[in-house]
């Protein structure tokens, strides 16, 4: 029997393990109460927690332990929110939940006849035992008033109350919601694919167990989510595991390390290896690694809900007025395994270049990628592209170095895989490793044909956000008339295109000063929209105090309170940050680029208390991108708002005064007051209420800036030292942001948490400009010889796809801005699962799992 079929009969093996629980509907379940909990996260820490805890000891698990098993009790109990929460948390430790329990109770409380604060309806029943066991406390805890009461020495009286620490506890599940929070995981295929990777990750551990190895397994998070829901019910979780592996399996959340070598690291590695040994499949997957640290919030205060905007209303007519490009996307991991059938002279010569078959918005250039089984080194691509059309793949054999380079690589054939297979009109499998035999590049050939091993994983597809850019048109330019609306202020009457990607035009926007007197800035200023059909609209009037947008639906005013800039309020609130904020928020190389070049849009309702990032206007460049379709039309008014008042150096109607310093002009491409080297300081003199706030925006432009790949707008300068690695699996930190990395440094295994990566360096003779480049291209990076420039979507200054000799970059989940859009690293490690936006670029490579 050959190896792989070994390997297929392993998997299946793992997959006859049972539980006595529904992990699937379970999960969603699980799910469904983290969200729950993070709307209420006065319960991550402080008083309302102490005191949490101390009703948690003093009155659910006594409760739970009267009336649980009791043969005359009626309908389910439902925990209090609070309560389940550190129910929840103590149960994430299995082994000392059930020595608890056994130590006060005499048995391991179930949460059978069990049903959750966020999904019982028949709370009746228990708040009537609760009132009737605990006079003094009230079933649901007042959160505002959760640090009235000292309950230290309350909790110190208690004669049953674990020792467990349950505050730490807490403080390292609550980071967790973070990581599952996207939209994909509620997927059904995506959680029915976790629940059997679930068993194999089971699997290698009793396989550990009965070779007698200690190791310590990592599990990615699509298997630490069904893991986390299984020990959710204990006692089906210690009958499973007793019955599986002859012990209850400890569940250790202490360790936080991903710095390189240390427990974390290794062990993921060493699983990672495990896996794909046993099974012959990946262990990494898309949307299932690492993400980093969870972002700050906005605020520590929840949204207040008694503050309502107007009711939502289908205004048609704003909602058909403009079409902006819609598009799908998925995120995608891609490794190349092995090859087979080789002739003769090829043999660690060889790479694959791939590729799209249709054109793609998000991606359309070439990449290139290593094969594990000819190089032994792991080497991942993980970019965006929409869920459609073939992945097409050219295996291509390299001259040796000592053959002169005239000498042209040779196409030993092609082969491709369909996205559309497995993604639409439905979804069939979110993972597919196969055999590919490719077609000759040159006609027949009498040998074996050659084929290729490919591992690729998908997310389910989602909405891309809209990216609109904001240009000034100019008939006399040659090539693209789109440029950045940044420099001098111009006629108060001149237009303003917002374009999409593809450099569509959506619709034109003007200021107008209308029919008030020259001295009157404060009146009948209007935003006048004209859209492709030719009609004229009025889309914003100034009030004196505030901006009424698209016929008072909503108004656009400053604020000086919480760090908010200014509200957007209508059928919904949205508060406008300075800065990169919450699924924004700058990482690893991105923080090339001023924060204070970026305004984020939040917005707040009682689905998001505390803020969910719904936009971003980048100041420097004139583009926004949008999230939500119901804020395309009024994020591109305010935007625009904000644009004009900023570059003419005052908020007029906002009460406030702005000093505009241009240090140096520019005299290229028919704009005749900018400047190659741009330092443009923005100072806001916001005067409300007679309380004086500074806030200074400092833009500035590099010349050439960063290299960037698809997506990124502008942000990337990295290097990377000789064999200097980037992150493993889960960069949670600053991956590639400008860390010089020592000569022979390894990878971030299972979640760096530190500075991981570097700053690559390549070589010179970088190409131009890819697709959406909009400024300099080949920036402050250099690539090597014929590398080429911005991939799809760079909005700034690029300096394309890089290639570093032995230079990190980023694995799985690398969607941003870092590194071009490949990063191709000889010998390098890279972002593992997990780096979550801006390291390494699109594709990226990763040194081998040993």
């Amino acid at each position: 029997m050959d190896r792989e079929k070994e390997q297929e009969l392993e998997w299946l093996e793992a997959q006859k393990i049972e539980t006595s629980v529904d992990l699937f509907a379970s999960a969603k379940k699980h799910l469904q109460f983290l969200e729950t909990v993070d709307r209420n996260r006065e319960l991550y820490d402080g008083p309302v927690l102490d005191r949490a805890i101390y009703r948690y000891n003093a009155c659910w698990l006594p409760l739970l332990a009267k009336y649980s098993e009791s043969s005359v009790s009626e309908g389910p109990l439902v925990p209090p929110l609070d309560c389940e929460w550190i129910w929840h948390c103590h149960r994430l430790n299995p082994v000392r939940y059930k020595s608890d329990c056994e130590q006060f109770y005499g048995r391991v409380l179930d949460n059978s006849g069990v049903v959750s604060s966020v999904n019982g309806n028949c709370k009746s029943k228990t708040q009537g035992l609760w009132k009737r066991l605990y006079p003094g406390e009230p079933y649901d805890l007042d959160f505002d008033k959760g640090d009235s009461e000292d309950v230290s020495e309350k909790s110190s009286c208690l004669e049953k109350c674990t020792k467990y620490d349950l505050v730490s506890a807490v403080k390292r599940q609550s980071p967790f919601y973070y990581q599952v929070s996207r939209s994909h995981v509620t997927n059904d295929i995506f959680i029915q694919e976790a629940v059997a990777r679930y068993k194999g990750f089971l699997y290698l551990i009793k396989k550990n167990r009965e070779r007698s190895l200690n190791r310590f397994n990592v599990p990615t998070y699509d298997v630490d989510l069904i893991w986390h829901t299984h020990q959710l019910h204990p006692v089906s979780y210690c009958n499973d595991l007793e019955k599986l592996i002859g012990k209850v399996l400890e569940h250790d959340d202490t360790d936080s390390d991903r710095g390189k070598g240390k427990k974390l690291d290794t062990g993921f590695s060493k699983t990672t290896a495990q896996w794909e040994e046993t099974f012959g499949t990946r262990y990494w997957k898309a949307g299932a690694m690492y993400r980093g640290k969870t972002p700050a919030p906005v605020t520590t205060s929840p949204y207040a809900s008694d503050v309502l905007a107007k009711k939502p209303t289908e205004n048609e007519d704003y909602q058909n007025l403009i079409q902006f490009l819609e598009l799908e996307v998925v995120e995608v991991l891609l490794e190349i395994i092995g090859v087979r059938n080789l002739p003769d002279g090829h043999k660690g010569k060889l790479s694959v270049v791939f590729t799209k078959t249709r054109p793609d918005s998000l991606f359309n250039a070439e990449r290139r990628l290593t094969i594990l089984s000819e190089v032994g080194e792991k080497q991942v691509a993980s970019f965006q592209c929409e869920p459609t059309g073939e992945l097409c793949f050219q295996l291509i054999s390299s001259s040796p170095s000592k053959i002169p380079v005239s000498r042209e690589p040779k196409n030993l054939g092609f082969a491709s895989l369909s996205l559309k297979e497995f993604l639409s009109p439905v979804i069939t499998q979110l993972s597919v490793e196969k055999w590919l035999e490719l077609t000759p590049a040159k006609g027949k050939t009498d040998l074996k044909p050659i084929s290729l091993r490919v591992a690729v994983s998908f997310t389910p597809p989602s909405r891309r956000p809209s990216i609109l850019h904001m240009a000034q048109p100019r008939p006399s330019c040659k090539g693209s008339c789109f440029f950045p609306i940044i420099g001098k202020s111009r006629h108060a009457k001149s237009s303003t295109q917002i374009v999409d990607d593809t450099q569509t035009e959506v619709i034109t926007l003007r200021m107008s000063d209308g029919a008030a007197p020259k001295d009157d800035h404060s009146a009948q200023r209007q935003v006048i929209g004209v859209v492709n059909s030719g009609e004229t609209r009025v889309l914003a009037e100034y009030k004196g105090s505030f901006w009424s947008l698209l016929d008072s639906e909503w108004s656009l005013k400053q604020v000086n309170a919480d760090n908010t800039l200014f509200e957007l309020l209508g059928t919904r609130l949205v508060k406008i940050f300075s800065g990169r904020k919450l699924d924004y928020e700058p990482k690893h190389c991105a923080n090339i680029r001023s924060d204070q070049d970026f305004m984020t849009l939040v917005e707040f309702s009682k689905e998001h208390p505390y803020g969910k990032a719904v936009g971003l206007l980048d100041l420097r460049f004139g583009s926004i991108e949008v999230k939500e379709n119901w804020l395309v039309l009024p994020g591109i008014v305010s935007a625009f708002i904000l644009n004009n008042v900023l570059k003419k150096g005052g908020f007029d109607g906002f009460n406030a005064t702005t000093k505009v310093i241009q240090h140096e002009s520019l005299k290229t491409n028919g704009l005749k007051e900018e400047s190659k080297q741009t330092k443009l300081v923005v100072a806001v003199e916001n005067k409300v209420n007679a309380n004086t706030a500074e806030t200074a925006a400092a833009i500035i432009a590099p010349e050439k800036g960063s290299g960037c790949g698809g997506g990124c707008s502008g942000e990337c300068m990295v290097k990377a030292a000789t064999n200097a690695s980037g992150c493993g699996s889960g960069c949670s930190g600053e991956c590639g942001d400008m860390m010089k990395a020592a000569t022979n440094a390894t990878g971030c295994g299972s979640g760096c948490s530190g500075e991981c990566g570097d700053m690559v360096k390549a070589t010179a003779n970088a190409s131009g400009c890819g697709s959406g480049c909009n400024g300099d291209c080949g920036g402050m990076m250099k690539a090597t010889a014929n590398a080429s420039g911005c991939g799809s979507g760079c909005n700034g200054d690029c300096g394309g796809m890089m290639k570093a000799a032995k230079a990190s970059g980023c694995g799985s989940d690398c969607s941003g801005e870092c590194g071009g859009d490949m990063v191709n690293a000889e010998k390098a490690s890279s972002c593992g699962g997990g780096c979550n936006g801006e390291c390494g670029g699109n594709a990226v490579t990763a040194v081998a799992v040993a």
